[in-house]
């Protein structure tokens, strides 16, 4: 790695998109991916959309416990 760099032709913000969205990636551990991946197998749906789909129904319990 060099000690500096030329940042004097660099354009600012030339890459940023105000629309862009960011998706954090979310890791599971083994047993529980596992598991989840074939409970969507098995209903034919994606694992993300399972996972949504319980996250979902947790995140509504969870405000009606409240």
């Amino acid at each position: 790695m060099r000690k500096e760099y030329d940042f004097s032709k660099a354009t600012r913000g030339k890459f940023y998109r105000p629309d862009a969205e960011l998706h954090l990636p979310v890791y599971l551990d083994e047993p529980v991916q596992s598991r989840l991946a074939e409970l969507a197998h098995n209903k034919g749906v994606a694992l993300s959309t399972l996972v949504n789909s319980m996250l979902k129904k947790d995140i509504e319990l969870i405000e009606m416990a409240k």
